[in-house]
């Protein structure tokens, strides 16, 4: 298919050439000069700062506190808990020099902070008065990648983790769902992916934790992408690092900790889970620009219509719409309108002569078949929050769609290997890790989770015919 440079590989022609050149071409990411790190830009950053503060603020109305904790974490830490350290050991960064000298131990660059976490809560934490511990951070990890792809797989990444201490499991537990929560509110409300929450299955469990639970998404291959994780810990690092309370009885507990995350691969999931042959579509709650105004005209008319423009963008940044004007002079207003399609602005106001004397402007949405539609602009203010939030409710709603269209509930293995060639496959599962491996090397497809409000059910295991373990069908799909 013929394309000029703004353009991007369809879709259906190549999935993944489609997302390379669109995450370079809308002017997200750059690659970082070390291999498989990213350099985030401007647009892309504004968009993590809007999710950032979406999280961030419901993060803090549930009564935990932000806080920072070292980038570099002795090598020994890490290897309390052994199956942590197993899990990690082929992602980490590992400093051995610094200063002109060899360290007498070896620094871990932060791929999770667990442990380092794990040894301030010992020394926080004496007694029953001071649980629960409800800590959040902001920070960067690394986790040296072999293939990585911008976003989604990097070796260094910006993220959450969120790290509590609780009495007992039950608290523990609720505050794992708790977290669960609000990424699935995060995801539904603020970027218009209807997210399925569920439990991760023994073999795609987080390394060191009793529990994981997980939010995976469709994306428009039919692929999932894991979006954010709350894992139950048990008192696995407690254990190890010694995390325990005095009772109201006198007697010296473990607590039961947990952890949780949301990185910046949510970038990734609202680029792949909206987006089209002619760009991004971004959802209007975590749009850089809500709104672009392109005025139109050349001379004494062109210098009216960019003052009606900064003029109309006054009023409605003060409406709290996110708005810009586009008075770049060197280009075209076409070269401008495909611009700002491709990069994903959900509203775009055209702004000419002719409009400026009918007191209106056109208006175009990124997506649908009204065309452009005249907006009066003494009443723009009011009628744009509420055009933005038709859009937002329509995405969630075409992705939903889209989702339970690419959903197939299988009972046989030639069945769900159709299924998970375009999307997801509901089947039995024996549970068995052994069997978990063969399916993937034979379809690459894995357990994404065990659906938290999939209706109970038993049956046969779809690969080897043992008896279901989980009472309810597990979600099979290819992935990111």
């Amino acid at each position: 298919m013929a394309r000029d440079d703004r353009g991007v590989t369809p879709q259906s022609e190549d999935f993944s050439a489609w997302y390379n050149e669109l995450v370079t071409k809308a002017q997200l990411v750059d690659r970082g000069p070390a291999k498989g790190t990213m350099v985030i830009r401007p647009y892309a950053y504004r968009l993590w700062e809007l999710l950032q503060a979406e999280l961030d603020g419901r993060i803090k109305a549930t009564g935990h506190e932000n806080a920072y904790f070292p980038l570099l974490i002795p090598e020994s830490y890490l290897r309390r808990e052994a199956e942590h350290v197993e899990g990690f050991a082929p992602e980490l960064a590992v400093v051995t020099h610094a200063g002109g000298k060899e360290l007498e131990e070896p620094l871990v660059v932060r791929p999770t902070s667990e442990t380092i976490i794990g040894e301030m809560m010992s020394k926080w934490i004496s007694s029953h008065r001071d649980l629960p511990l409800l800590l959040n951070q902001w920070a960067n990890v690394v986790r040296w990648e072999l293939r990585p792809r911008m976003f989604l797989r990097t070796t260094e990444f910006l993220w959450q983790e969120g790290h509590t201490a609780h009495r007992d499991e039950a608290d523990a537990m609720a505050e794992t769902m708790l977290a669960l929560d609000m990424y699935v509110e995060v995801a539904r409300d603020i970027c218009a992916i209807p997210v399925v929450a569920g439990e991760k299955t023994p073999g795609e469990r987080f390394a060191g934790a009793r529990s994981t639970f997980t939010i995976e998404g469709m994306m428009r291959d039919g692929k999932a992408l894991q979006a954010g994780t709350s894992h139950y810990l048990g008192t696995n690092f407690a254990t190890a690092f010694d995390i325990r309370y005095t009772s109201d009885q006198g007697r010296q507990e473990l607590c039961h900790t947990t952890s949780w995350g949301m990185t910046t691969r949510m970038i990734g999931a609202v680029i792949m889970a909206h987006g089209d042959d002619k760009g991004l579509v971004l959802p209007p709650n975590v749009a850089p620009y809500q709104v672009v105004i392109v005025p139109i005209g050349r001379g004494e008319p062109g210098e009216a219509t960019a003052g009606a423009a900064r003029d109309l963008a006054a009023t409605l940044r003060a409406a709290g719409v996110r708005t810009h004007v586009d008075l770049r002079p060197q280009l075209s207003p076409g070269f401008k309108f495909n611009d700002w399609e491709l990069r994903g602005v959900p509203v775009r106001l055209e702004l000419g002569p002719r409009d400026l004397a009918a007191g209106t402007a056109l208006m175009s949405l990124r997506l649908g078949d009204e065309g452009k539609q005249p907006l009066p602009l003494a009443t723009a203010a009011e009628a744009l929050p509420g055009v933005l939030a038709g859009f937002q409710e329509f995405l969630l709603r075409r992705a939903t769609e889209f989702r339970e269209g690419r959903t197939t509930t299988v009972d046989d293995w030639p069945a769900f290997t159709a299924a998970v060639t375009t999307g997801w496959a509901l089947a039995f599962h024996c549970g068995d890790g052994r069997c978990e491996d063969e399916i993937k090397a034979e379809t690459a497809a894995t357990p994404r989770c065990i659906p938290l409000d999939g209706p109970p059910a038993e049956g046969h295991c779809v690969k080897c015919g043992s008896p279901s373990a989980y009472g309810k069908r597990v979600i099979f799909a290819r992935a990111y």
